[in-house]
Parts: C-alpha cells; structure tokens; sequence
C-alpha cells in the first residue's frame, strides 16, 4: 500500500508564512490562520512542504487505504489560496451560497483573495467543517 506523500513536518509554520513575498498573499494567510486556530483550538503545523493544518484525524477508506491528515488547512498558493474543508462542500449549501467569489474541486475551496469572500462565513464554513470531522472521525 502506497504511503501518504503529505505528512506532518517540523518546518516553521511562522517562517513559512513570512516567507510569503507578496504581502496581500501574507495578510490572507494570517488571518485564515487565525480563523483556523479558533475553530480548532489547535496550533498550526506544516504538512508537507506547502500545507498548513490544524488538528488531526485518522482516515481509513473501504480500500483498505488509511492515512493521517489535518483536520482543517490552507496552502497560499502562488495562483489562489487553497482552503482544505474536508468533509467537502455538500452539508453547507446555504453558507457557499453567502461566501461569495470562489471555486472548488473536492475539499479545496479556490480563492483569489479573502477580499473576494465574506469573512464571517468564511470563517463559519470552517467551524462547520470541523464540526463535522469531529462527528465523523477520531480527532487529535
């Protein structure tokens, strides 16, 4: 069985996101973070070279396939700024419909920037979602 290629690291997740060039792209990642951490009450960690997660849970799929990941995450990407809402989009219907301009794959929300999204929402999609984690998974 393939192992898991994200895995939590010891990398700084301050010098990580001071390390960001552009400082709209910076001042977003802060203030998703925080939202991330109240949501949590955990502290931020990098997964893998570009992700920060907060929390943690176990995952087993019918495959036999299991693995660890973040409860909740982003990756300020150089194109859009990725939000991991893991339980999907399909149980918030009526908080996607309030959060304005973005796209989504799977569990990625695509922003171009957090001024494109009703911060509020923003940040209720994202205690929503570990919410839902909670019920359905094991969470560290």
């Amino acid at each position: 069985m393939a192992e898991n290629k994200t895995k939590k690291t010891k990398v700084s997740v301050a010098s990580f996101l001071g390390a960001i060039e552009d400082p709209r792209k910076r001042s977003d990642a802060k203030k998703v973070a925080a939202m991330m951490r109240r949501a949590t009450g955990k502290r931020a960690k990098m997964w893998g070279s570009s992700i920060i997660g907060f929390g943690e849970y176990h995952y087993k799929y019918e495959s036999g396939r299991e693995g660890d990941f973040a409860l909740v995450g982003f990756s300020p990407r150089k194109q859009n700024l990725v939000v991991y809402i893991m339980p999907g989009f399909d149980p918030f219907p009526a908080l996607m419909k309030k959060l304005g301009k973005y796209k989504t794959g799977k569990s990625c929300l695509y922003l171009n920037k957090l001024d494109d999204v009703d911060h509020d929402v923003l940040e209720k999609l994202i205690g929503d979602s570990v919410k839902v984690m909670r019920k359905r998974y094991k969470v560290r």
